[in-house]
């Protein structure tokens, strides 16, 4: 059986959260690492899938998109035995269905829109856009502590596929917008995730691509390249 392939890029958030969750399902692919500014390359891609977004998984021939997707799928199909991030009973399923539809809308998004400000010319920056982002990240902030109250992870005290979203969206979004001290439970939360093996392990493949991170100037100096040993 020919192995599974992720067409990925170090950076990104989407493709962090998927990489977070092999690692947390067991599940070992070939990584083959995007570079969408090159136009042949993205030609290339678009035929395996024409909205040219990232990460996508390919399993024996077939595209499968969309990181939650993603996710579902490698549970499903290939997830080492005992190893789940989707519980089977309908009810706790749809609560991590929830947040990880939550972190993706209303910290990943706005986040994401942070970001390809920067990657503008100075002519061409948007403080509006980037002044209603923040203010969805400012909105977002509060729901995740109030959820978090008497729970380790965000839909409880399993981690879960809105733990692998939640990771990288406020690792990056952090850095346009920091977590106030009137939620200590998300920091905390953010120290957890952090901490994670899996999340920890997906941060350091990713440090030497930090410099070209257009937010870069908002990193924690410990994830920075220049701080690992």
């Amino acid at each position: 059986m020919p192995p599974l392939t992720l067409h990925y890029h170090p950076l990104s958030s989407y493709c962090h959260k998927v990489l977070i969750a092999l690692d947390e399902l067991g599940v070992s692919v070939a990584l083959q690492r995007l570079n969408l500014g090159d136009p042949t390359e993205r030609a290339a891609y678009q035929t395996l899938w024409p909205m040219g977004k990232m990460p996508l998984l390919i399993d024996q021939g077939r595209p499968i998109p969309e990181s939650s997707i993603i996710i579902e799928h490698l549970q499903r199909h290939h997830a080492a035995p005992g190893r789940t991030l989707i519980p089977d009973d309908v009810d706790p399923a749809l609560t991590v269905r929830l947040w990880d539809r939550f972190f993706d809308q209303y910290v990943m998004t706005p986040m994401q829109a942070c970001t390809s400000d920067l990657l503008r010319s100075e002519t061409e920056r948007d403080p509006l856009t980037v002044a209603r982002a923040k203010q969805t990240l400012a909105a977002a902030y509060p729901v995740i502590e109030q959820q978090l109250e008497g729970k380790t992870w965000i839909a409880g005290d399993t981690f879960t596929m809105a733990d692998c979203a939640a990771a990288p969206s406020l690792f990056y979004a952090v850095t346009y917008l920091p977590i106030p001290a009137s939620a200590p439970r998300l920091s905390a939360y953010f120290e957890r995730l952090m901490a994670r093996p899996s999340i920890a392990a997906t941060v350091d493949q990713a440090r030497p691509f930090f410099q070209f991170y257009p937010g870069r100037a908002g990193l924690a100096p410990r994830f920075l390249e220049s701080n690992v040993d």
